[in-house]
């Protein structure tokens, strides 16, 4: 029997799946896949074939998903349908905050308090069919969409192999996508499955404020996250030249890195914004007079087709010319205060610029490798901190060790990376695309715009072709928690290596308090759209 074909049953499946509050790192994000799992084992399909259906764990007690339906001719291709169960907070809904995951009630609130919304809101809700509520858009609708392809399989619609799968933490770090890696290599051996392509279900953005295009994408845009720990010298505010303030030297880098021009990247239509900052702090836990001995900051930069070695390099090159703008600052302040203090002198002071490897070089060269291991093992054992921050001690507790180098700026890397991936010009994708876009346009009148690079960040980036050529060990050697409680797999991503597109629903304000879904688009014209893809990655080729 099948139960999520129709718009009312798919309205209606997405409205049972927002009502799990499944917030990344939430309880409610543990119950969602098990909510799914419930949902798919009454499948007679399924309980036929039990195995087919499965709750992997994390290592912290979280679950992805998949499942599995084969086609009856036995052919090994297989069609992997992605996507994430995970949502952001709702803290940004105000007074609404209780109705965020009650999408009808909320849509019905909605309407009372039109004159309210922004002109926008208040506009398509006149003229539109919509669907409000936290993952209504981001991304529980493609979810759905993607259940409702997989009651298709089971009723045989597809001449080949489905494989659903679902995971948490993609708002955060996507540890549930780099978990699901091994598991589809393993599933990939034991059912003797090849995977043809995976098609994610993320939703279009648009890429201008009224932008009326309508996207799918093949591919997926990069993103890294630098830090720079500024370790200073510590002084009293009344001798303010006997050291440096890290917070000066945060000044200073970020007028070097934000908004920095040099990292803005054009693709045909596609052009990333600069570096912005996503945390800048001192490291200073409690007040004192005493200046702070180090600070932080970590910037957001996304990539299309740049060579992580071409961005490392305008990093470096941004601190270099931080830290000398630095020195010649302090100098220059140092020779005004001694025109009025005159027995005044401040010695010359050199700021080193260094990548984490070579600090961690320095380090094991004074106090030898195990000793290194042994206080990054305790460290890892006593963790509390997120990934961000537990970066930052680990480079911190090296810096302590070589304090000698200080003044010092140390790049490093922090999860979470996204590989820039692209499959624009696979000649499978290429031939779907042009199929799926005449589908579109002869039976809905809707012109489809194929863009090379969702710019939303997906967990394809781990499945995907990549963009450029780069070589990903100058990220790992320089990302403190590889190897200490986090490990970016390299080979397995290398191994699983398949075709990607994303044709997905289409909603507005996604991460917002309007967040919302269209449903005529979604629900009435998407899912044959979608089947129309799958079939086309399926055929067979003479």
């Amino acid at each position: 029997m099948q139960n999520w074909q129709t718009k009312e049953e798919l309205t209606n499946l997405l409205s049972s799946l927002v009502n799990q509050q499944s917030i990344t790192g939430s309880t409610a994000e543990i119950a969602l896949p098990e909510y799914l799992y419930h949902l798919l084992a009454q499948k007679t399909y399924f309980q036929t074939n039990p195995t087919y259906l499965n709750l992997h764990p994390l290592n912290d007690g979280r679950h992805l998903l998949t499942a599995l339906v084969k086609g009856k001719s036995n052919r090994k291709e297989t069609v992997i349908l992605l996507s994430h169960f995970d949502v952001v907070g709702v803290e940004d809904y105000g007074s609404l905050e209780n109705l965020a995951f009650h999408p009808r009630e909320l849509t019905k609130e909605m309407e009372q308090i039109r004159n309210d919304l922004p002109e926008a809101v208040r506009t398509e809700l006149e003229d539109g069919d919509w669907l409000f509520g936290r993952g209504t858009m981001d991304m529980k609708a493609g979810l759905a969409l993607h259940l409702s392809m997989l009651e298709k399989a089971i009723a045989g619609e597809f001449d080949g192999n489905i494989l659903l799968l679902t995971v948490p933490d993609e708002e955060v770090n996507s540890q549930g996508m780099l978990t699901a890696l091994p598991v589809l290599r393993q599933l990939q051996k034991s059912e003797n499955l090849t995977f043809n392509a995976c098609m994610n279900g993320e939703p279009m953005f648009t890429k201008y404020p009224g932008d009326p295009a309508k996207y799918m994408y093949t591919g997926s845009i990069g993103k890294v996250l630098p830090g720079f720990y500024c370790y200073g010298k510590e002084s009293h505010v009344g001798e303010p030249f006997a050291g440096i303030n890290p917070n000066l030297m945060l000044s200073f880098l970020s007028q070097q890195i934000e908004l920095n021009e040099s990292f803005i990247e054009r693709i045909d239509d596609e052009v990333t914004p600069p570096p912005v900052s996503l945390m800048q702090r001192d490291l200073k836990e409690e007040y004192s007079v005493q200046t702070p001995h180090a600070a932080i900051a970590m910037y957001n930069v996304l990539y299309l087709k740049q060579p992580f070695e071409e961005i490392n390099e305008k990093l470096l090159q941004g601190a270099d010319r931080a830290a000398r703008e630095i020195e010649g600052y302090m100098s220059q302040k140092a020779a005004r205060f001694a025109e009025i203090a005159s027995d005044f002198s401040m010695p010359d002071s050199t700021i080193n610029v260094l990548m984490y490897e070579e600090l961690y070089a320095e380090a094991v060269k004074r106090y030898g490798k195990e000793e290194i291991t042994r206080r990054q093992n305790l460290l890892v054992s006593q963790r509390e901190q997120g990934d961000r921050d537990f970066s930052t001690l680990l480079v911190q507790d090296l810096a302590s060790m070589c304090k000698e180098l200080s003044p010092m700026i140390v790049l490093f890397y922090s999860p979470p990376f996204y590989p820039a991936v692209s499959s624009h010009d696979d000649p499978l994708v290429k031939n779907v695309m042009d199929y799926v876009k005449k589908y579109t346009k002869r039976n809905h009148d809707i012109d489809l715009t194929v863009s090379e690079f969702f710019t939303g960040l997906s967990d394809l980036s781990f499945i995907g072709p990549a963009s450029s050529n780069s070589k990903l060990q100058q990220l790992t050697t320089n990302m403190p928690l590889q190897n200490n409680g986090f490990i970016f797999p390299e080979d397995v991503m290398e191994q699983l290596t398949m075709p990607i597109l994303n044709i997905g629903p289409f909603g507005k304000d996604p991460h917002q308090w309007t967040e919302r879904l269209e449903l005529t688009y979604s629900f009435d014209y998407l899912p044959a759209i979608i089947t129309e893809a799958i079939h086309q990655l399926l055929e067979k080729k003479e």
